[in-house]
C-alpha cells in the first residue's frame, strides 16, 4: 500500500509552528537582585567627583570643557567617555583651533591618565552617600534581596572607592566594573555579570536602578526591570548643598527634562532618589504577580 503525503498541510504546521512559538510562561516569583550604579545613585549627590575630574584632566590639557560637555556621555567607561566628549562638535573644533589637528588616540591616553590621577581623589572628596540610601539598602536585604552594582569606573579608581564606601557603611554583595567585562554600557553585560554571580532566579527578578541614561538602556538590554534617578544624579547635577538651596518650582525646572530625557530610555519606573526605591519595589512585585513581564 503506498502511503501519500500531503506536502501542503506539512508546509502549513511547519509555518503555523514558526508564526505561534511557545513562549515561556512569564516569571512570577519575587525580586531577588537589585543592581546600583554608584555616582549619582548611591554615593556623591550629583555626580560631582567624575565631572570634576573630568573638567581638570581637559584644562591640564590646555583645552578647558564646559560641565555639561563634561556631563553628556555620562555612564560609559571613563575613556570612552573622554573619546566622545572629544567627539562633540565644538569641543572638537576648540581642540583643532588650539592645537592645529584632531585629536587621536595618544590624546585620549593622556587625558585618561589624568583623569585617574584626579579622579583617585575626587572620590575620597565626594563620597558621602545619598540620604536614604543606607535605609532602602537595609529594607532590601530585609526582603532577602541581594546588592549588586555596575559603575563606568576601572577597576582602579574603585579599588579606592569601595573601601571608602564600605567605612560609610555601604558594601555590595557584588561590585562590576567596566574593567571586568568586554562592553561597557550600554551594553547589558555588567547587569548580566551581577545577575549570574548573586545566582539570580531569573533576569527578571533583577532590577536596575541608574541615573544615567545609558545605565537604564544596559538594564532594559539585560531584560531587567529598570529604575531611573533623577534629581540626585548626573541629569540634575547639583550637590546636595545647592539643590536644598532651591526652592520648589526651581526643583521642578531642572527635573522636567531631567525626567523626560530618562524616560525617553523607556525604563519601567523614575523616581528622584534611592529613598523612594521601596514603594518601586512593591509595585514590581507586584506587576510580576499579575504576570507583566519587564
Amino acid at each position: 500500500m503506498t502511503t501519500s503525503l500531503n506536502v501542503h498541510s506539512l508546509h502549513d504546521a511547519a509555518e503555523a509552528r514558526v508564526r505561534n512559538p511557545r513562549r515561556p510562561a512569564p516569571y512570577q516569583g519575587r525580586l531577588t537582585t537589585a543592581i546600583f550604579d554608584w555616582a549619582g545613585t548611591v554615593l556623591d549627590f550629583g555626580c560631582i567627583a567624575p565631572v570634576e575630574a573630568f573638567c581638570e584632566a581637559f584644562a591640564l590639557a590646555q583645552l578647558p570643557i564646559t560641565v555639561a560637555e563634561a556631563r553628556a556621555p555620562m555612564g560609559a567607561a571613563k575613556r570612552e567617555h573622554i573619546a566622545l566628549i572629544l567627539r562633540d562638535e565644538s569641543v572638537q573644533a576648540r581642540w583643532q583651533a588650539q592645537f592645529g589637528r584632531a585629536s587621536n588616540e595618544d590624546d585620549i591616553d593622556t587625558l585618561y591618565a589624568s583623569f585617574l590621577r584626579i579622579d583617585e581623589v575626587n572620590v575620597a572628596k565626594y563620597s558621602a552617600l545619598i540620604p536614604g540610601a543606607l535605609e532602602t539598602i537595609a529594607a532590601l536585604r530585609a526582603r532577602g534581596i541581594a546588592i549588586g552594582s555596575t559603575t563606568g569606573y576601572p577597576r582602579e579608581v574603585m579599588k579606592n572607592l569601595q573601601p571608602i564606601a564600605a567605612a560609610h557603611g555601604y558594601a555590595p554583595d557584588f561590585c562590576c566594573t567596566v574593567s571586568d567585562v568586554a562592553r561597557g554600557r550600554p551594553w547589558p553585560d555588567m547587569c548580566l555579570a551581577n545577575a549570574l554571580a548573586l545566582g539570580a532566579a531569573h533576569v527578571q527578578s533583577c532590577v536596575v536602578v541608574d541615573d544615567s541614561p545609558t545605565g537604564l538602556e544596559a538594564g532594559l538590554a539585560a531584560g531587567m526591570w529598570t529604575v531611573g534617578i533623577v534629581a540626585t544624579g548626573n541629569e540634575v547635577g547639583l550637590s546636595l548643598a545647592q539643590w536644598q538651596a532651591l526652592d520648589a518650582a526651581a526643583r521642578e525646572a531642572l527635573l522636567a527634562p531631567a525626567r523626560e530625557k530618562l524616560a525617553r530610555t523607556g525604563a519601567h519606573f523614575l523616581i528622584d532618589s534611592i529613598a523612594e526605591l521601596p514603594a518601586v519595589i512593591d509595585a514590581i512585585e507586584r506587576s510580576m504577580a499579575a504576570g507583566e513581564a519587564a
